[in-house]
């Protein structure tokens, strides 16, 4: 959790917003005594804890639930070994 003082978050409120949306929490002082916590509003139950960990890490972002336009012609990602296949018919499998 990062740490900023009042007047730090009033000359960099975007700053901080931005990471808060990005999954960071941050406290905020008053003379060095914690008075507040920004953090990210999550719907109860839309997202499981290791889904929001790995964004809280960088390592993917979430959708907002909107396609973009041209999702119709955008290049499919490739997948030489099938493992996306693979994972797909084990979650299946297993009743996932």
């Amino acid at each position: 959790m990062k740490t900023a003082a009042i007047s730090e978050i009033k000359a960099r409120l975007s700053d901080f917003l931005n990471q808060v949306k990005a999954g960071e929490e941050v406290l905020i002082t008053d003379r060095g005594k914690p008075v507040a916590r920004l953090s990210p509003l999550t719907k109860a139950g839309s997202f499981s804890t290791s889904l929001l960990s790995l964004e809280k890490q960088g390592l993917i972002r979430l959708g907002s639930g909107k396609l973009p336009k041209n999702i119709g012609t955008l290049p499919r990602a490739k997948d030489d070994a099938g493992l996306v296949l693979k994972t797909l018919l084990e979650e299946r499998e297993a009743g996932r």
